[in-house]
Formats: C-alpha cells, structure tokens, sequence
C-alpha cells in the first residue's frame, strides 16, 4: 500500500467532506498522471472508494442536521437507476472517447457557470441564507435532472458532486451552503454505489488502489464535514468556487502547474475578500449605546446611595 496515495486520499476526503464533490475530479485525474494508474481502473477504483468514504461525510451532516432528505429521495430516484444505465451505455458505445470528451469539455463549463452562480449569489449578501420560509421541492425537474447526472456519472465517474451541486444551485438558489453540501454528499452515496457495481461488473476494479484511497480519504471526509457543518456559510461558500475552479480546469485538461497557481491565487483573493468584508461589517456596526453603561453605573451606585441614607435616617430618627 502506498502511503503516498493514502496522504492524497486524506487530502481529496478533506476537499469532499468539507464542499460535498472533487472526488471523481480531483481524485482519479490524480491516480492516473501521477501514480500512472490505468484510466479505467483509476475510474473504477475511485468510484469504489467513493462510496465507502462519503456515506462518512454523510453521516457527520445528517448528525448536523444539514440534509434535505426530500431533494435526496426525488435527487435518487431518477440518478441511481440512471448511473447504472450510464456504464451499460458507455460499453453498448465500445471506447467512447469522442463521447467523453464532449461531456467532459460540458461539465467543465457547467462548473464554471456554476462558479458564476455562486459569486452573484454572495453579492447580493445571500438574504435567502437567512429566510426561514421552507424550501418548496419540484419533483419532476429534481428527478429528471438527477437522472442526467446518473448517467454522466456512470459514463465519466465524475459529477457525483459537481454536477450535483450545479443541478441543485439551478434549482434551488435559495437552499444554504451547508445545507447544499450535507445534502449533495447524501444523495451521492446510491449514486456512487450504483456506478460503482457497473464498473466491477464491466470494468478493471482494483481493490487494492480503493483500499489505499480509503485509508486517507476516510479520515479526510469526517475532517472535512465536521468543518462543512460548523463553518460560516461564506467560508462554504468559498471552498466550493475553489473546487468547482479546480475541477473545471482539470476537466479541460490544464496543466497542473497552471491549475495550482490559479487555485492558490483564488484562495489568496477569497482570504482578502473575507478580511476585507469582516473589516467593514465591523465598521458598519454602531457604538454601543451610552445607556448600559450609564445603568451600570447607576447600579454600582444605587447601593452606596441607599447604604449612605440608611446611615443618615437611623441617625436622623435618634436625634428627634
């Protein structure tokens, strides 16, 4: 086993517990140019590991209360039979590799779209954030787009979360960072199963590769869902524009180096951007008001008052 890929393995679980989606994204373009695993096999072993480790990630946000178990139903009931359809369509198709391409190339725009969601979202400071109303679920929209993202799933292995978390961005603008995360690593846990025993049965499964994933990403997805379901919502916020960045760039095939430069670039931008909002909300807050303090101090001397005319009516009372 190499411990090499289990230290990946633990930072690709942090990135997924704490944004709900970069496994198939991060994890398998990993495999495969810097281990020099098959791409088939990196494909199969990813999604196997995937859904032993969110289930993980899942348990800490349903614990957390930040699942919508009525998105996840209808979400599964058209993506789950799909992703299974999705690994019998991509060997009915024999290679495919104009196919994947062509949904690769699409998936990467529909993360830089949903990127774009995500920033005007926050520019207008988010008020659904902190609306109370409940989130109305249209079933047959949520349904026929989950069965997209099953077959998308079950034809590249990734958008388990990605694609996910763009389909639930569209549909549902007003449903919380934490809330979109605990609820997209949920729903993926069928999903992922379900591509998963598509691979083992068409595909090269490498148990050992799974296990060694499993070992760092395990701990790395209960890491990382602890932070996503305690976080403030702009910090979510911003490990998901981060990733979908990230994944965007992997899927149109940019040069590592060029990925990790933009990326460290954006989370420089992001840390600015939080200090500078922090600074000004906390110049936008009045003064504290003069009167508790005035209180206080008329309550640090209201004993001495009273202390000071029981001393002078006994001594008033004796005199007369």
């Amino acid at each position: 086993m190499d411990p090499v890929m289990a230290l990946a393995g633990l930072g690709v679980g942090i990135v997924v517990g704490l944004t709900g989606m970069g496994g198939g994204a991060l994890m398998t373009p990993i495999l495969v140019l810097f281990f020099g695993v098959p791409p088939l096999a990196a494909v199969s072993s990813d999604l196997a590991a995937s859904a032993v480790m969110k289930p993980f990630g899942g348990w800490v946000h349903a614990r957390r209360g930040t699942v919508n178990w009525a998105l996840v139903r209808w979400l599964c009931l058209g993506s789950v039979p799909s992703a299974f359809a999705g690994v019998l369509l991509m060997r009915a198709l024999g290679n495919g590799e104009e196919v994947q391409d062509i949904v690769r190339v699409a998936l990467g725009v529909a993360l830089l779209l949903a990127v774009v969601g995500l920033l005007l979202k926050s520019y207008k400071s988010g008020k659904s954030e902190k609306s109370d109303k409940p989130l109305i679920v249209r079933p047959v929209p949520t349904v026929l787009l989950g069965a997209l993202g099953g077959v998308v799933v079950g034809m590249t292995s990734v958008g388990s979360g990605s694609l996910i978390i763009v389909i639930l961005l569209a549909l549902y603008p007003m449903l919380r960072p934490n809330d979109l995360v605990g609820t997209d690593l949920v729903q993926a846990i069928p999903l992922v199963a379900a591509a998963a025993l598509g691979h083992a049965f068409f595909g090269d499964l490498k148990l050992d590769l799974a296990a060694a994933v499993l070992v760092g990403s395990i701990p790395g997805v209960l890491i990382g869902a602890r932070l996503s379901s305690r976080a403030p919502a702009g910090v979510v916020r911003a490990a998901l524009v981060i990733v979908l960045i990230a994944s965007a760039l992997k899927l149109f095939e940019v040069p590592t180096a060029t990925v990790g430069a933009v990326v460290a670039a954006t989370t420089v931008a992001a840390v600015l951007i939080g200090l500078r909002r922090r600074s000004a909300v906390a110049a936008s807050v009045p003064p504290t008001p003069a009167e508790p303090a005035a209180a206080l101090v008329t309550g640090r001397d209201q004993p001495q008052d009273r202390r000071t005319e029981d001393e002078t009516h006994p001594k008033g009372a004796q005199s007369q």
